[in-house]
């Protein structure tokens, strides 16, 4: 990955803690080009920072964000219709 990339996905980040709730998916969908699982990794990399200085909230935040585009990616594993 390269430094120019993780800035673009540390500027989506920021955009979607600053985003009205409820539109996520549209800050997501206006950057297509970002979905993948580069922007995956940096969103629970920076979770997890922000776990670390007591910000459960953002936490919480990215770590749902992520795994819903995890899961709209299908890099999410579906174990709902395993037993």
């Amino acid at each position: 990955m390269t430094e120019q990339r993780q800035d673009l996905y540390f500027n989506l980040i920021d955009q979607l803690l600053r985003c009205p709730n409820g539109q996520e998916p549209e800050v997501l969908e206006a950057q297509p080009e970002l979905l993948d699982a580069g922007l995956i990794q940096t969103m629970m990399e920076v979770a997890t920072g922000f776990a670390h200085q007591g910000n459960q909230d953002g936490a919480q935040f990215l770590i749902h964000v992520a795994r819903e585009l995890s899961k709209g990616l299908g890099l999410y594993p579906d174990v709902s219709n395993k037993e």
